[in-house]
């Protein structure tokens, strides 16, 4: 439930999780990179309705040249990050390696995460990698 201090009302992590139905993990990316404004109270992140605002309103960032590459395999693979323990149990898909990538860079400890590539027609496990590893493998490549 958010909180609401005076005209003000903040929306928490979870608020936004709840209401948007964006995983945790995505919305702490977006908040520590910026592309959603908001502030972190202690170890709490809050949002204010502007800055919600302002992020649906904004228009969506053109995709560079050098994300075609990946795209083009992104009909055959889907690339499920996720926490490895107890500490960390989210999970977020993404379409392409350089949007794994971009996720990855944004969590402060790297071996908290996995990530699992499967094959987008059916529920088959193609491999699962630690997440430095691939950074490793596909960096070089989403780097273009």
């Amino acid at each position: 439930m958010p909180k609401q201090i005076g005209r003000l009302i903040l929306y928490s992590i979870d608020d936004l999780h709840e209401q948007l139905g964006v995983s945790k993990l995505t919305l702490r990316s977006y908040l520590r990179s910026g592309r959603i404004r908001g502030r972190k109270l202690g170890v709490s992140w809050y949002v204010t309705e502007e800055s919600l605002q302002e992020y649906f309103n904004a228009p969506e960032p053109q995709s560079s040249e050098a994300d075609t590459p990946n795209k083009s395999n992104s009909h055959n693979y889907r690339y499920i990050v996720q926490g490895i323990n107890d500490l960390v149990s989210e999970t977020e898909e993404c379409e392409t390696t350089s949007d794994v990538i971009e996720l990855l860079q944004q969590q402060a400890i790297l071996s908290l995460f996995q990530v699992k590539i499967m094959e987008r027609n059916s529920e088959k496990v193609v491999q699962i990698l630690k997440a430095r590893d691939f950074i490793e493998q596909h960096g070089a490549k989403s780097e273009g």
